[in-house]
């Protein structure tokens, strides 16, 4: 599943230093003439495309960005010093757009790849260059240039990390909304996401991943009931999986089916569909332990837990009172810096 993700920026180069006037002032040399240095080159900045980074959400809190200025020339023909380049990561397939001339600057594919978005300004040029047979103390210098100033778009096709398994009202709506800004639309029966909801979840600068709230199954979904064949097509994407169950004791649970049928039925959606969703990482979150006493929550988790008997991680929360919700967030993230690490041990090895 992709939605645009997208982040306005301004990037500024750093303009060039000033050229230097300065006169060789030496004891018995009376006619040292013109010494004066260029200034340096103001700094440059790029975009460099990070896989290690999957959202623009950093964007929203930092958006302006300037490299270093160029120092001035100096006496004694030294020149300034360049101003260092300023390097951005962004995510690997970040669209670079200019605001202004609505044109694409560049895509970035692939891990590693660099692109200049602003030019550091061209440092001054000293007194030194403007001697002449006529003119033997010039008192000539120019000016650094400006760097350049772009305001950029940057568009990012975001792939979800983790999609939310579920029935209809088991409550994957109110658990998107209590980790991410999401705001998904519910129908108001049978009280199901109409359409699918991408959140962005910030675990700490630079450190995210995106979280898809979509159609919750019913049974038949994939033999195409409902919107079920959209939703199983999605969920082959994503990275992990979180089985959202409703353990409330009311009715039976959702819509008269016990926690434990609810985890069955869907087990057979996806068994159903490709067989390979069964051995995707899938975590059980128990949901709705608000609507319990807590030590009969805690008792009727551990039931099920038993009579499934679940072997991967499971929570008991509560996402309407954001209870328990942010732990499996900072759990998931460990989940994918494992990976990642694997990874790169793999590529090593």
């Amino acid at each position: 599943m992709k939605l645009v993700d997208e982040a306005e920026i301004l990037v500024t180069a750093g303009n060039g230093g000033n050229g230097s006037i300065s006169f060789r002032r030496e004891k018995f040399i009376p006619l040292g003439g013109p010494d004066g240095g260029d200034g340096g080159d103001g700094g440059s900045v790029w975009l460099q495309a990070d896989e290690n980074l999957n959202t623009l959400v950093d964007f929203r809190h930092e958006t302006r960005f300037k490299a270093k200025r160029g120092e001035n020339g100096m006496s004694r023909q030294m020149y300034g010093k360049a101003g260092e380049d300023l390097t951005i990561t962004v995510p690997v397939g970040t669209v670079v757009h200019n605001v202004e001339t609505d044109e694409v600057i560049g895509d970035l594919i692939a891990h590693g790849d660099r692109l200049l978005v602003a030019k550091g300004g061209k440092g001054g040029l000293g007194n030194m260059h403007f001697k002449s047979s006529i003119t033997r103390a010039p008192r000539k210098a120019t000016p650094g240039e400006e760097g350049e100033a772009r305001t950029l778009m940057l568009e990012l096709k975001l792939l979800a990390d983790v999609g939310l398994l579920g029935f209809p009202n088991a409550g994957k709506s109110t658990f998107i909304r209590a980790v991410s800004a999401a705001t998904p639309k519910v129908a108001d029966y049978p009280f199901t996401t109409l359409y699918p909801n991408l959140g962005v979840v910030s675990v700490e600068p630079h450190r995210s991943f995106v979280i898809a709230d979509v159609p919750g199954l019913i049974e038949g979904a994939a033999d195409g009931a409902g919107l079920g064949t959209q939703f199983l097509r999605h969920l082959q994407r994503t990275k992990l999986l979180l089985h959202l169950v409703d353990i409330s004791p009311m009715e039976g649970g959702v819509e008269g089916v016990s926690p434990i049928e609810q985890v069955r039925a869907i087990e057979r959606e996806l068994e159903k569909h490709d067989p390979e969703l069964l051995h995707k990482p899938r975590w059980l979150v128990l949901n709705k332990a608000d609507l319990m006493f807590e030590d009969e929550a805690a008792e009727a988790a551990q039931q099920v837990i038993a009579e499934l008997g679940w072997t991967q991680p499971h929570y008991l929360v509560s996402a309407l009172g954001r209870e328990g919700t942010w732990p499996i967030m900072k759990d998931v993230m460990a989940f994918f810096d494992r990976q990642r690490e694997d990874a790169i041990e793999a590529a090593q090895g």
